[in-house]
């Protein structure tokens, strides 16, 4: 991977607690004096699962792009806070923001394309980078959405459920519970209880992206065999209707688990964001 690399434990404090959230600032070689990235992973993934392992990381900084990222609560190399309110949607986009800062973005200035932010959302971190940038409108130039959706799947997780397998092996009915959690089990790094706390935050604070919509320009894109690319259509109009600039790219062959790692996503968000 070329360019400068550093990574730290974040201990920036937000609303009087520390969010434990493992963040990396990757410098490109040849700078192209463009805005910094923010990658924003999915559930039960990583950073480094989701942008540096699928190539990422190397073709943004192939780019000259700087990139951000961040391991969300409970996920990678950051911490599990005890708390519930650190799993909350609202206290994680305020930790990013400050994230944001911390790293050297700074509000968006006309004639200036160093300033501002271009963010990078997968499944979750799409649900995340909506809201942020519906939120900072004078921060945040332009958004991409992989695997989008105008409904958040966990939204209908079976917390009991899982709590009870967890415990004692007990069956899960729910075949989407069964599945999220499967795969959240899958990944050591993972503190399976410290999702568990994500997924209730996220139940306490529903997602509803008509609520706040960005206004910035916007790439949605998913798999086509990805069930959330037919949601798309609604996302984008929802955008429209707001004055932003909407695209739409569906990704041949590709799935929600595999959309990813595809050379078009990439090569066609690097060009998305270029500008």
């Amino acid at each position: 991977m070329s360019g400068r690399h550093t990574g730290e434990q974040h201990s920036h404090t937000v609303e009087g607690t520390d969010p434990q959230l493992f963040v990396a600032v990757h410098d490109p070689k040849d700078d192209a004096g463009l805005r910094p990235v923010l990658l924003l992973h999915g559930f039960s993934s990583s950073a480094k699962l989701n942008w540096e392992d699928s190539g990422w990381i190397p073709a943004l900084l192939e780019a000259g792009r700087r990139v951000i990222t961040v391991d969300l609560p409970g996920h990678g190399r950051s911490g599990a806070p005890e708390d519930r309110d650190s799993y909350a949607p609202s206290r994680i986009r305020a930790d990013l923001l400050q994230i944001a800062f911390d790293a050297g973005a700074r509000p968006l200035r006309d004639g200036d394309p160093s300033s501002g932010l271009d963010v990078v959302g997968y499944s979750l971190g799409s649900r995340l980078a909506w809201e942020f940038g519906a939120t900072q409108h004078e921060l945040v130039h332009r958004l991409v959405l992989g695997g989008p959706n105008v409904a958040d799947p966990l939204a209908d997780f079976d917390l009991v459920a899982a709590q009870r397998y967890l415990a004692d092996g007990t069956p899960i009915a729910d075949e989407s519970t069964a599945g999220l959690l499967k795969m959240a089990m899958l990944l050591p790094s993972n503190n399976i209880f410290a999702l568990l706390s994500l997924v209730e935050a996220i139940k306490s604070e529903p997602y509803d992206p008509s609520e706040a919509v960005p206004h910035m320009p916007m790439l949605l894109v998913a798999g086509e065999n990805d069930e959330r690319a037919a949601s798309m259509p609604e996302l984008a109009a929802l955008g429209a209707k707001a004055g932003a600039m909407v695209e739409q790219l569906v990704l041949p062959g590709r799935s929600h688990t595999n959309a990813i790692t595809s050379r078009a996503f990439k090569q066609g968000a690097i060009s998305f964001l270029g500008v």
